[in-house]
């Protein structure tokens, strides 16, 4: 290993310098006092708990994706945490416990033993918000309405809104008593959205013309809001489940774009994104010239269950690093400059800090001038005492 390489981190990880820094500091203000003006009670979860209680309730795929290691004071194993959602259903089915609904809302740092197959990450930031306690669509309306929001605020113009719903497929498969093997083979045609391979996995394994139709019909049912009608025609011989799912995403459809008339919506009934996660509404918020969602989250029920209290619930979470990109930091090259010394320097700069300005005061010898600390203004003495002024276009060109 040579000197360099002693500083090179690891696959995944990465450091966050200036001004980026402040950006994103920026956004998570923003996006805290978004949450607590709508109600929401901040939490911090620890970095690391015990693996019996940060894997209880979750899939495998999270139990891929985090990093284990043993306590030295019991010999038990931990893990870090590599998506807060269920570290917050704990704090509210088990620690909080109380009544009607919560709202509950984070920013920190996960940790990933894997890239995101999305973003190359391994070490984001989490940002997002959890209301417990609510079932009806009043509470999927209130998040969606958030996460929209949220991307607003950190700068978002154009928005592509992407909605699914997993009771949809759920429904379909319950009705056709496929076996485990089966309907392993039904999702994963699905997922890959080929119409030729679902077809021969549904005609080898469901009974009724009518369901193995609907099933069929699933891999085209995605478009625009017309995909809506279509599927309430297509799918009329489906499960009342099937049907109450149509009208939830109909309600939230109406709701959503009732305040935000920008949105592009974009809706997909074979979307299996979460499925051993999610039992409702799902959604994907989309920014152009970013190739992943900057908002993912949906309704996910059963979660709470296995802390010993089941609770409805629904939230979404936003990757901090990703937003911080949205749009330029109105910070940055706003700092004061002053001098190493002078009479009455100590009191103005003092007043300047008071107000909430950036002031960056010179070291005795310092070479490196005031550009390079992200100063357009500068402090001189006056007749009249020290003065904010522009720095001259010819002053410190680095």
């Amino acid at each position: 290993m040579t000197i360099a390489d002693r500083w090179l981190l690891p696959d995944g990880m990465d450091e966050v310098l200036p001004p980026q820094a402040s950006r994103m500091e920026e956004v998570r203000r923003a996006l805290l006092d978004l949450y607590h003006s709508w109600g929401y009670d901040q939490v911090m979860p620890p970095p690391v708990e015990f693996l019996d209680s940060l894997l209880t309730g979750t899939g495998t795929e999270l139990d891929l994706q985090t990093f284990k290691l043993t306590d030295q004071m019991t010999g038990r194993m931990m893990g870090a945490s590599a998506d807060v959602t269920p570290q917050v259903a704990r704090m509210d089915a088990h620690s909080l416990k109380r009544q009607g609904p919560v709202r509950l809302c984070y920013c920190a740092n996960v940790l990933r033993a894997k890239p995101d197959q999305y973003q190359a990450g391994r070490s984001p930031i989490q940002v997002g918000l959890e209301l417990f306690g609510h079932a009806g669509l009043e509470a999927d309306l209130e998040v969606l309405r958030l996460a929209l929001t949220s991307l607003a605020v950190a700068g978002a113009g154009e928005v592509h809104l992407a909605l699914g719903h997993i009771g949809i497929y759920r429904a379909l498969v319950e009705a056709a008593e496929l076996s485990r093997e089966e309907e392993r083979a039904v999702f994963q045609a699905l997922e890959l959205k080929s119409p030729g391979e679902l077809s021969r996995c549904i005609e080898s394994s469901v009974a009724d013309p009518a369901l193995a139709r609907m099933l069929r019909a699933l891999a085209t049912l995605h478009g625009g809001s017309e995909v809506l009608e279509e599927a309430r025609q297509t799918l009329a011989e489906a499960p009342p489940a099937v049907r109450d799912a149509l009208e939830q995403l109909r309600a939230l459809h109406e709701g959503v774009a009732a305040e935000h008339p920008e949105v592009e919506f974009y809706f997909d009934l074979a979307e299996l994104r979460g499925y051993q996660y999610h039992t409702g509404m799902m959604f994907s918020a989309f920014v152009p010239g970013f190739g992943q969602a900057l908002a993912k989250g949906g309704r996910y029920d059963d979660t709470g269950r296995a802390f010993g209290r089941a609770r409805p619930a629904t939230g979404f979470s936003l990757e901090l690093k990703l937003l911080a990109g949205l749009a330029p930091g109105a910070r940055e090259d706003g700092g004061i400059w002053a001098p190493a010394e002078g009479e009455g320097l100590a009191e103005a700069i003092s007043r300047l800090r008071a107000r909430g300005e950036r002031v960056v005061q010179a070291m005795p010898g310092q070479e490196t001038g005031p550009r390079q600390h992200h100063c357009r203004r500068q402090l001189v003495c006056h007749d009249q005492g020290w003065q904010v002024s522009e720095l001259p276009t010819s002053e410190d060109p680095s």
